[in-house]
């Protein structure tokens, strides 16, 4: 389909926030871990308690970007028989109560393999409102964007803080809904600080353009949420600790869905305080 131009959902989300001056919270959860039934209360959950959006990972058995504790989700995902298919089919089951938008995260062989332009159409019609996918080059990603800019999603690509000047910013211009800063060198993963170099990368990107600036990979807690903010930040994603937490709830027989709820309210608190 042709989608008529306007902002994107991510786009209206940021807008909105940045009227507010407040900072997004956008917690990651592995589709399918520990089943799609419960992932589909967890996004309900999430919603209710203060995210603005949501990364949900499809799970893939070569996770390259992520580390130990969403690799084992994936593992968890895939062998309940987590699928792509699936993953958007329960999406579109939500349509109507799910109104936050929802970036999905795959890596480039499930993508590929189901064809650019068949995934975009299908992912756009399941009610996803961006992609993300780590491992796709910057050639191969700008040639993705306009694919998914058709459909109505917007393709957000990621800056490491290794990435020197002149691809962050071709990156920085390519990247659509917002910009997703690595925070810090290897995989996802809980760390117990966050670099100092960090407050210098995403004043750098946001000189570059207009386009959101959002810190990744390493936010563990309330206080480095609010430490991503104060530097300026216009999102904090939260993934692995969401993810630890919701699989040591399901393994002690808690609700993981009460679990999610919980920590995404301790987030919120502290990105709004």
């Amino acid at each position: 389909m042709t989608v008529a131009p306007g902002p994107s959902p991510l786009a209206r989300c940021f807008e909105g926030l940045r009227a507010q001056g407040r900072c997004a919270l956008m917690p990651f959860l592995t589709a399918g871990d520990p089943d799609l039934a419960t992932t589909g209360r967890v996004l309900l959950a999430l919603q209710a308690a203060g995210a603005d959006l949501v990364e949900l990972g499809i799970p893939y058995s070569d996770p390259l970007a992520d580390g130990p504790v969403i690799q084992e989700a994936a593992s968890r995902a895939l062998a309940a028989g987590t699928t792509p298919g699936a993953v958007l089919d329960l999406l579109r089951s939500l349509r109507g109560q799910l109104s936050l938008p929802v970036v999905l995260f795959t890596y480039s062989n499930p993508l590929l393999n189901r064809g650019m332009e068949r995934f975009c159409a299908e992912a756009a019609a399941a009610g996803a409102a961006g992609l993300l996918v780590p491992d796709l080059p910057l050639e191969e990603a700008e040639r993705l964007s306009p694919i998914a800019a058709a459909e109505g999603l917007d393709l957000v690509l990621l800056v490491a803080p290794t990435t020197p000047k002149e691809r962050m910013a071709r990156i920085a211009a390519a990247s659509r809904g917002f910009t997703y800063l690595v925070s810090v060198t290897g995989v996802t993963g809980e760390r117990t600080q966050l670099e100092d170099r960090v407050a210098g990368l995403v004043a750098q990107l946001k000189g570059l353009g207009p386009t959101p600036v959002a810190v990744g990979f390493g936010i563990s807690g309330p206080e480095q949420a609010r430490q991503v903010r104060d530097w300026g930040a216009d999102g904090a994603i939260v993934g692995s600790a969401l993810v630890k937490r919701l699989a040591a709830a399901q393994a002690a027989g808690e609700d993981p869905v009460a679990v999610a709820a919980s920590f995404c309210r301790e987030l919120r608190s502290a990105l709004d305080s």
